[in-house]
């Protein structure tokens, strides 16, 4: 989310007024879609308490492992325990959506839960995912995602994402930008000079205020971990709630980069500047079913859970999803192939059969991205 400002772009006010992309959506029944729309509580609770339920069980091992010095042990459950906080942040961005639950309160009770965990400040998100799904990829109003990315293998890089992410970059969350961020926004300014969610609040900044609050409940949360580990003196308390997020974001790296990366940007056509992958069935979980990502983009309004349905409804307008190392073989040499010649974007294959012209009178159901966007923005 932290795109650099380009003064060039037109103020997001004019673009929300001017800017109205044709998107394609592959064809699929209006019955079949209000099916697939269809929120469920019970699927929202095996999501939402099931992540939650992984994060405990590794961390009481981790915390049993610590007081037995079986340290071996102990690291490679630290590990694994950070691998599953890693994925917090796609919690936060789903139940952003407002589609994970069919009772809205509870997306809202677990999103505020989530973005604790994750120093994730959903007010600021949902501000700026709106503009990346309205505008996907055309970077006069989604500087969120901005293009090229570099699906970087740098080893140093590799390694602070095995061990304790300081610096950060590129689809990582690291501890010196995220505790500079959440306490320059706790404090009622904004991120950076650099920063694109400026040119958000410049648009609306009546809902920098609520960022402002979502920003000291975090801090306030986080120090309230650490008092309690001093006065009680359960020092491994912190590593387990506070700092783990920083940790062992290898995996959340690796998948959650192919996504974008090394697509077309301006282009009306989610099949050309979004990427769907085949994950394992754990690593699904984990990331909430965004490796379903094109469908995603498509019809937002689609729980997680029923993306893959999705995809068997529309698959033979679709280009086949990729494995995750093809995906980043792929990425790999577009990015050799643009260091070269700066200008090349990359066309994903798509079927011979597949559309290619916007569906007439596409209505509110087909563009819905959930109860994603704030007010000011509806």
């Amino acid at each position: 989310m932290n795109q650099i400002v380009n003064n060039n772009y037109p103020p997001l006010e004019d673009v929300r007024k001017k800017m109205r992309v044709k998107w394609y959506r592959c064809p699929v029944s209006r019955e079949r879609l209000l099916e697939l729309s269809k929120r469920s509580d019970l699927q929202g609770w095996f999501q939402s308490l099931g992540h939650i339920f992984l994060f405990g069980c590794t961390g009481a091992l981790t915390y049993y492992l610590f007081t037995q010095r079986l340290w071996l042990g102990f690291a490679i459950a630290l590990f694994l325990h950070a691998t599953v906080m890693s994925f917090f942040g796609l919690a936060v961005h789903e139940l952003g959506h407002g589609t994970v639950f069919k009772t809205r309160w509870l997306n809202r009770f677990f999103l505020w839960i989530y973005s604790v965990f994750a120093w994730h400040n959903h007010r600021d998100y949902a501000m700026s995912h709106t503009y990346h799904h309205r505008y996907t990829l055309h970077p006069e109003g989604d500087r969120e995602v901005e293009l090229p990315k570099v699906p970087s293998l740098n080893p140093l890089y590799m390694l602070q994402l095995f061990t304790f992410n300081i610096t950060g970059g590129f689809e990582s969350a690291a501890i010196y930008p995220i505790l500079k961020r959440t306490i320059r926004v706790a404090l009622g300014k904004f991120p950076g000079d650099k920063d694109w969610i400026k040119d958000v609040y410049a648009d609306c900044p009546q809902e920098h205020l609520k960022a402002v609050t979502n920003a000291r409940v975090i801090l306030l949360f986080h120090l309230i971990v650490l008092l309690v580990a001093i006065v009680f003196k359960l020092w491994l308390l912190p590593l387990l709630l506070t700092f783990a997020f920083f940790m062992g974001g290898i995996w959340r790296y690796l998948i959650g980069v192919p996504m974008h990366c090394g697509l077309r940007d301006n282009t009306p056509d989610y099949r050309l500047c979004v990427r769907s992958i085949t994950l394992d069935p754990l690593s699904e979980f984990l990331y909430w079913r965004m490796n379903w990502h094109v469908e995603h983009h498509m019809y937002a309004g689609v729980p997680c859970y029923n993306l893959k349905k999705l995809y068997c409804e529309i698959a033979d307008d679709m280009p086949k999803p990729r494995t995750l190392s093809s995906a980043w073989k792929e990425m790999r040499a577009i990015y050799k192939r643009q260091l070269k010649d700066p200008s090349y974007q990359f066309n994903t294959p798509l079927p011979e059969t597949a559309g290619r012209l916007p569906p007439e009178n596409q209505d509110a159901l087909d563009i819905s991205i959930g109860d994603l966007a704030p007010k000011v923005l509806s």
